[in-house]
């Protein structure tokens, strides 16, 4: 079993200062402001392609709106996007956002943490076609390495708290998931790629729609040799390759009963191996399966007031062998949304229960959250308001009540600023309270955050700044050794104690501009994620990271190129363990070689760099992967 007090070092708190935030802040406002008075517009934007601001988005407020409309900080990563990006995990794609830092102990496959606004992995609620995923072993979080970004159609980032909509776990943020949708017509599409590492990717699927009824279907197999994982300074290292191989296939179904009833089911299932060494010379396999399910019935009773129903559940299962380790954990939910529409008002209620279930020898428990979640929202003219509360109760630690409210006021033509305030909470897993190193007593962690928002947006383009505070109490750590542990029976001293208080704090700016036919793009993060007690930097997140780019079309080819740039981390708890920062160039180009085939090839760490995002853990030197696909073009 893994050591506890390892699997706690990338959540454990740590201190940083801010530099140069407001100089650098000044400098973007400065350039947006140019950019608002040149014939043609900039394209400014959150995420890696500028969306349109008449874009709908629906992880805000768990309602479709337009991104135009919505004052919380969102991004979003289309097929496109994702496709250009030649990328293997999910973590990879999003870790090129603004706010999201990305660490890994190896290859792919292997433990990913994601951190959103230097936040924890287990602070960001995580949805594929509304089906929550999570796991109640450790610390918690969505095991990002299980997700295949094969069956992705598309992302939503939401930046902020978000437990006033969402309920438990959402004290950073939410990232909602969505797989292919079938549109009329049919769609069907095969695909094989090959890249360094003896990696090799192949897909099929199909989507449609004909009369009352939609599809998609998607199958992917990803196999590598992979590279050594692990430094000659990991005392386990054994200098062999250590691969992986992903199976993973999807499925969404929709039936239009009527003009106003639509029922819909969907399915994803993720099966991966992956090896790390267990010694110097032998390895073991990681074995993760992940599968959700979904079921939805949505009714528009009237013009001003509809309802949806739905029933979920989802399954992360994670075992190693021949080391003996087994973990389950089940996911039920179940929700009831309603909407009223009136003119310029928009109200919300909905009853939500969510059954968690944790099988981890010899755990075997489970728990339910029922809640309450109320909304009302407005945008009249240059004001936009958005209210927010929710109580839920849980079967062990009983009530909790969160709230959020968040204003925009529309100040000048193309300009909006907006501010807001919410509070959230996490429910301790239930590892935390009934393993051998955990205590039944804990009681979840709780955050405050306030952050205020500058918004420039003309036409296609758009610009964002923001400041934040998120401060979190009764944070719960790895406590080794000696400490309050009226758990701590394990092999490895310590247990799990609400003893902490973090700060995440920092300002996010991103933009991009045309310039001749080139598309430019860049997002700066200054972040100030500490822990308030020691003062000490948090664990694996920098100073300051940021991510550019730009493209172009030539010959008829779509050309590209981006930078990522991280400061540097500490990898432990008491910062001294240093992990210095890093800067990769990446290329990437496409284009049709006829009308229903397209090519994809990208290099990624181009320079070669030798940088660690974990330490003792290897990361990939260059790399090259070509792909093809073939989906007619009616």
């Amino acid at each position: 079993m893994m050591n506890p007090s390892y699997c706690e070092c990338a959540a454990a708190p740590v201190r940083v200062r801010l530099r140069h935030s407001a100089l650098a802040l000044a400098a973007m406002l400065a350039c947006a402001a140019q950019a608002q008075a040149q014939e043609g517009g900039v394209q400014l934007a959150q995420n890696l392609r500028a969306p349109s601001m008449k874009e709908v988005v629906v992880t805000a407020t768990r309602t479709a709106q337009p991104l135009s409309d919505i004052v919380a900080d969102v991004s979003i990563v289309d097929r496109e996007t994702i496709e250009q990006s030649g990328a293997t995990g999910l973590a990879d794609v999003l870790a090129r956002l603004p706010g999201i830092e990305m660490a890994r102990n190896g290859g792919p496959g292997t433990t990913t943490s994601l951190f959103l606004r230097g936040a924890e992995t287990r602070y960001t609620a995580v949805y594929i076609d509304g089906v929550r995923v999570d796991s109640q072993a450790g610390s918690g979080g969505a095991a990002w390495e299980a997700i295949p970004l094969s069956m992705i159609d598309r992302v939503e980032v939401l930046r902020g708290p978000a437990a006033a909509v969402y309920g438990s776990d959402a004290v950073a943020g939410v990232i909602q998931i969505f797989t292919k949708k079938g549109e009329a017509g049919v769609a069907p599409y095969v695909g094989v790629g090959a890249g360094s590492y003896g990696t090799w990717r192949t897909e099929a699927g199909v989507s449609g729609a004909s009369g009352q009824v939609d599809y998609a279907l998607g199958l992917a197999r990803e196999i590598s040799k992979g590279y050594d994982a692990t430094t000659k300074a990991n005392r386990n290292n054994n200098p062999d390759r250590d691969g992986y191989q992903t199976n993973s296939a999807n499925a969404r179904l929709g039936l239009q009963l009527n003009a106003a009833h639509r029922l819909e089911g969907t399915l994803l299932y993720s099966d991966s191996d992956s090896r790390y060494d267990a010694s110097k010379t032998t390895d073991d396999h990681s074995l993760h399966r992940l599968r959700t399910l979904g079921l939805n019935w949505q009714a528009q009773w009237s013009s001003s007031y509809k309802t949806r129903l739905s029933v979920t559940d989802s399954q992360d299962r994670y075992q190693t062998r021949p080391s003996p380790y087994l973990t389950d954990t089940r996911l039920r939910g179940y929700l009831f949304q309603n909407e009223w529409r009136l003119g310029v008002h928009q109200l919300t209620a909905a009853l939500e229960r969510r059954e968690d279930h944790l099988v981890n020898a010899p755990i075997d428990r489970s728990r339910a959250q029922n809640a309450l979640a109320l909304g009302y929202g407005l945008h009249s003219g240059a004001h936009t308001l958005q209210l927010n509360a929710r109580h839920d109760d849980d079967s062990e630690f009983g009530g909790k009540s969160t709230g959020s409210a968040a204003y925009g006021y529309a100040f000048a033509p193309n300009w909006r600023a907006t501010a807001s305030a919410g509070t959230a909470f996490r429910a301790p897993t239930l590892y935390q309270r009934f393993s051998m190193y955990g205590d039944a007593t804990l009681q979840p962690e709780t955050s405050r955050n306030v952050e205020l928002g500058l918004k420039w947006a003309r036409d296609a383009s758009s610009f964002s700044a923001t400041a934040y505070r998120n401060n979190v109490s009764n944070l719960i750590n790895w406590v080794g050794g000696a400490g309050p542990c009226p758990g701590g029976t394990g092999p490895f001293p310590g247990c799990y104690a609400n003893v902490g208080k973090a700060r995440y704090e920092g300002i996010t700016l991103a933009g991009s501009t045309r310039v001749a036919q080139v598309q430019l793009r860049g997002s700066l993060d200054l972040q100030n994620p500490k822990n308030l007690d020691s003062g000490k930097l948090l664990a694996r997140r920098s100073r300051q990271h940021a991510s550019f780019g730009a493209d172009t079309r030539v010959a008829g080819w779509t050309v590209g190129g981006e930078v990522q740039v991280s400061g540097q981390r500490y990898d432990d708890v008491a910062n001294k363990t240093r992990l210095g920062g890093y800067t990769l160039f990446n290329l990437y180009a496409s284009t049709r070689l006829a009308r229903d085939y397209q090519i994809v090839a990208r290099v990624d760490n181009l320079a070669d760099k030798n940088y660690t995002l974990a330490n003792t853990y290897a990361t990939p030197g260059r790399s090259l992967f070509v792909g093809l696909k073939w989906a007619p073009q009616y």
